[in-house]
């Protein structure tokens, strides 16, 4: 019961926080399609595609591939590995979707609004569905798991293309960027990204786990999500609304304010006054002033049994008045006795 009292505190207290919303801060711009965004779209998108077409045909790209593996930057540097070990993290999705909500979660309290987590949510879903989608249908095998020199290696069963830990790192780090709330630390916050993201691909290349055209792939995955998401914002903010109504609904329900059917009223049969009733005085009327004060300033009391209340003593005795009994403080006089 005590737990259970402390969880709806605790969703009052983050409920008290968002009851301006659904409206956005004034200062914060939310992207928009842009003609320039669309041009930066389809670029990326011919990218992907050049990409792919690249490894299915089996081309220079592919000669590459071989390249790099038979180098094995891991044996040709060997005092980084530690380190890279740590940072390659910075793409993991569990990980990194951690940190970024806990800080999105930080701006969604101070702004008064759910759209950071939302939007958040928004890219990793987006995230799983098409690099995931991706890995699945062109089934390519890693650098580990290799069967023919030279060959692309594709649809074999394996899920190492595009890469995943630089798709995500391009998005969840990028996804900062893009919610920015001014152009300064967006353009800061974009090459912060594309530097980490950049790093966590190359990372995979040299510890061996992927391809360098996966990690191609990986950043045009990444970076088509991001430059799309403008096209999610109304999907985004009906999301908002809709989750803004539940809480009100809740909180009405919680608090008894649902309305209650009208119960319909008898009318009240009027007796005629017999004498009895005529005989007895009616009441000195109180004053309109006093009752509407009383009305203003008294709250009602409440209601309590005939043992509780407290007893009133009247002023005065209650004791009959005597003819022959006299008032304390005065003689009384001797009365002329009378012989029988």
């Amino acid at each position: 019961m005590r737990t259970e009292r402390n969880l709806t505190r605790s969703l009052d207290r983050v409920f008290a926080r968002l009851d301006r919303e659904p409206e956005r801060p004034a200062h914060i711009d939310v992207p928009r399609m842009s003609r320039h965004r669309v041009v930066l779209f389809t670029a990326t998108l011919a990218f992907y595609l050049a990409i792919v077409w690249a490894v299915v045909i089996t081309s220079w790209l592919v000669r590459l591939d071989w390249q790099v593996m038979f180098f094995r930057p891991y044996q040709q540097w060997p005092e980084i590995h530690a380190f890279l070990d740590y940072y390659v993290v910075l793409g993991q999705r569990g990980p990194t979707a951690v940190m970024v909500a806990a800080w999105l979660g930080w701006r969604s309290w101070r702004q008064h609004t759910l759209r950071p987590l939302l939007t958040l949510a928004t890219s990793l879903l987006l995230l799983n569905i098409t690099v995931g989608a991706a890995k699945l249908g062109m089934g390519r095998l890693g650098p580990h798991y290799a069967t023919v020199i030279g060959s692309s290696e594709m649809g074999l069963g394996g899920d190492i293309f595009p890469s995943g830990h630089t798709a995500n790192a391009v998005v969840t780090w990028g996804i900062l960027a893009y919610l920015a709330s001014s152009p300064r630390a967006r353009r800061w916050l974009s090459a912060l990204s594309a530097v980490t993201s950049l790093g966590v691909g190359l990372t995979t290349v040299y510890l061996g786990t992927h391809w360098l055209s996966d990690v191609l792939l990986g950043w045009a995955a990444g970076l088509l999500i991001l430059l799309a998401l403008p096209w999610f914002e109304p999907l985004i903010t009906k999301a908002e609304t809709a989750l803004f109504d539940l809480r009100d609904l809740w909180r009405a329900r919680r608090g008894g304010t649902v309305p209650v059917p009208a119960v319909p009223v008898r009318p009240v049969v009027l007796k005629p006054r017999t004498a009895a009733a005529e005989s007895v005085p009616a009441r000195e009327p109180v004053s309109s002033a006093r009752g509407s004060r009383a009305s203003a300033h008294r709250a009602p009391s409440p209601h309590t049994a005939r043992s509780e209340r407290t007893p009133v003593t009247p002023v005065g005795s209650r004791r009959p008045p005597h003819a022959d009994r006299l008032p304390r403080g005065t003689t009384q006089q001797a009365r002329p006795l009378t012989g029988g």
